[in-house]
């Protein structure tokens, strides 16, 4: 099971993503090369422009990624966040929970919430996985399917879901922050977490205080039963309307 970390944050396009209409609306970070997309050909112009005070304008491409259209994931990695994925094991049958920085559609509060899931049936280098029986190609060119690359770019494919609703039982950060204090079920803390190995990190029971960078965050559930059940809840929980 991965935490991955997507979308804008105050380095990354400078302000949360926002929740329109009660749902979370993971905006794509910038990109100046790399990328076809722009944010008005992705619906994205109006919106971004005015949340950044016109410094990001629908003209300007993004990184679109993880992309998803029809139950399906398409999602790129490569350099140090790649190789720690690769050291992790990470592969077909895990299950991505992709989260981000969003603000409260009522007051603003900025808060951490998982907003999709992937659960993976292939990766591999992009010839690769195009090679595998369950690929379909994605709605759009793909940014880690062209140009230059890190050796280790790589492609994760997979059946998906993103959340159309921002309910409580998908945000991480507990009620009034702070934002990288999370609310986590006990036995994440038991069966550890990628960069999160210090004690200290874990002294409240049930929470969590996440670390604040970093891109990926693995934990080996094996056939643990409380995490296995925990998992679906939120997978279930990201498909509800």
């Amino acid at each position: 099971m991965i935490f991955s970390r997507k979308g804008f944050d105050s380095t990354a396009g400078g302000v949360p993503s926002p929740i329109v209409a009660g749902r979370p609306l993971s905006l794509p970070i910038p990109a100046a090369s790399r990328s076809e997309a722009t944010y008005g050909a992705l619906g994205h112009g109006e919106i971004v422009n005015r949340l950044t005070k016109g410094r990001i304008a629908a003209s300007d491409t993004c990184h679109d990624d993880p992309m998803f259209a029809d139950g399906y994931c398409w999602f790129g990695q490569c350099g140090a966040a790649q190789g720690h994925l690769r050291k992790q094991g990470v592969g077909a049958g895990d299950t991505f929970l992709f989260f981000g920085l969003f603000a409260d559609e009522d007051t603003g509060e900025p808060h951490h919430r998982i907003f999709a899931t992937m659960t993976v049936d292939a990766c591999g280098s992009p010839d690769e996985v195009r090679s595998d029986a369950k690929w379909r190609d994605p709605p759009r060119p793909h940014p880690h399917m062209a140009g230059e690359w890190d050796r280790n770019n790589t492609l994760y494919f997979g059946q998906a879901a993103v959340a159309r609703r921002a309910s409580k039982a998908l945000r991480l950060t507990i009620e009034r922050g702070p934002l990288n204090r999370w609310r986590v079920p006990p036995w994440l803390g038991e069966l550890g977490l990628s960069y999160h190995a210090r004690p200290g990190r874990w002294a409240v029971p049930g929470e969590l205080d996440s670390v604040k960078r970093g891109q990926e965050f693995v934990c080996d559930i094996g056939e643990d039963e409380r995490a296995h059940a925990w998992l679906a809840g939120i997978v279930a929980e990201i498909g509800r309307g």
